[in-house]
């Protein structure tokens, strides 16, 4: 286990950059079994900061496991009424959250994939109108994470299982900047200043396409929607509160035209989808859907994502990551999203957030749909960059401009 101080660092954090929780407002902590010591320790730093009342949501990935296992399909499908009552009385008391990751990877390996499938859908549908305020920023949330030893062994395979932990815990406050004499908040106000820089300078071309090449296969031309907005960091709420959505985050993302994507993208990084590593893929879009696919290993886990609803096949974001930068560096596959996606270029099956296009957050669904936007229950990211991806993006009136050389930005 990492230093009490260490501890204490990252819970303030995630209550004072990364959720920004207000004075007197409810905080909702996401938390599994295996992440107690950090849950404790943000329930006090959010008290600390006026947060009004803190609920801690426990989870299992295990227990979760053992219902795929034994409960018939009707039974899986079935969302308790209590679940979308919590999730509304979050919303109508203006509650921020708070999520503490830690997968166990390929811990469902060997489930009936229906089953996974369909329960999924079941709960995203109950609670659609959870994830639209969410994703519309109507409401602060952000993510971290910390170890378990299941996923340590699998990042730090030669090592004991203590010893993969405290690795882990170390690459996760590297990768976060939080060390022993550093204040990371103010680390973070100025990380978040200059992704601020890059998105300014993105925002200024109004690209008409991007399109990307490397040597492994990737060629690609992605069309964004008119008046798109690059963003990335520091995000704000409708009701003007700063928070950062995830910690750690190294990009600058945008929204493609949902029927605008054509070409090959070959993935650089696993996936870890529905508690399965998705490895070797590749995907083929024609008019922004993807019309082919392959992968060596969970290909079936795949097509589960791309089948989940009529919006997974659609791409939903587009985000660049300089392969010089902090994780990438680090050389660690941490197997999880939230560290890969800001190690490499990446976009996302399914839903795009509204806030990636001009005035979007004020949108009603018909009026995004028009412009563009992709809708789905799903939003999975993939990574796909590399060290000698090449992007150019095309302006409205035809000029084209080199955004990445050998990985990295040029602009």
């Amino acid at each position: 286990m990492p230093t009490k101080k260490m501890l204490e660092k990252f819970a303030e954090l995630a209550v004072k950059i990364g959720a920004n929780v207000q004075e007197n407002q409810p905080v909702v902590v996401r938390s599994s079994t295996e992440t107690t010591e950090l849950a404790r320790e943000i329930v006090k730093a959010a008290y600390q900061a006026g947060a009004k009342r803190v609920e801690v949501q426990w989870g299992d990935e295990y227990v979760s496991r053992y219902g795929l296992d034994f409960m018939d399909l009707e039974t899986l499908k079935e969302v308790p009424e209590w679940v979308v009552k919590r999730a509304e009385h979050a919303i109508e008391s203006n509650a921020c959250f708070i999520s503490i990751t830690s997968p166990v990877p390929g811990l469902n390996a060997g489930v009936d994939p229906v089953k996974t499938q369909e329960s999924g859908k079941a709960m995203m549908r109950k609670l659609s109108f959870f994830q639209t305020h969410m994703m519309g920023n109507k409401a602060q949330w952000t993510i971290v994470a910390a170890p378990n030893p299941v996923w340590a062994k699998k990042v730090f395979p030669d090592l004991t299982d203590e010893d993969a932990v405290e690795a882990l815990w170390d690459a996760i406050f590297q990768a976060s900047r939080v060390t022993e004499d550093n204040d990371p908040v103010q680390a973070w106000e100025t990380h978040n200043e200059t992704l601020t820089k890059h998105n300014e300078i993105l925002n200024s071309y109004q690209f008409e396409t991007l399109h990307f090449t490397n040597s492994i296969g990737t060629d690609i031309t992605i069309q964004l929607v008119e008046n798109h907005v690059w963003a990335g960091g520091n995000e704000i709420t409708t009701n003007g509160v700063m928070f950062n959505p995830n910690i750690p985050t190294e990009e600058t993302f945008t929204m493609p035209h949902k029927f605008g994507v054509n070409g090959k993208v070959v993935a650089t990084k696993p996936l870890n989808y529905q508690g399965n590593l998705i490895e070797d893929f590749w995907l083929e879009f024609k008019e922004g859907k993807v019309i082919d696919y392959d992968a060596k290993k969970e290909k079936q886990t795949l097509k589960n994502l791309i089948e989940f609803d009529e919006g997974s096949c659609y791409l939903g974001e587009i985000a660049l990551i300089s392969h010089d930068s902090p994780i990438s560096n680090s050389g660690i596959l941490f197997f999880n999203t939230l560290f890969d996606e800001n190690a490499s270029c990446h976009m996302a099956l399914g839903r795009a957030y509204p806030m990636n296009v001009k005035n979007g957050i004020h949108m009603d669904p018909e009026a995004l749909a028009a412009i563009g936007y992709n809708h789905s229950m799903a939003h999975s990211d993939f990574m796909f960059g590399s060290e000698d991806m090449h992007i150019v993006g095309k302006t409205k009136e035809g000029k084209e401009v080199v955004i990445f050389e050998n990985g990295n930005f040029v602009i």
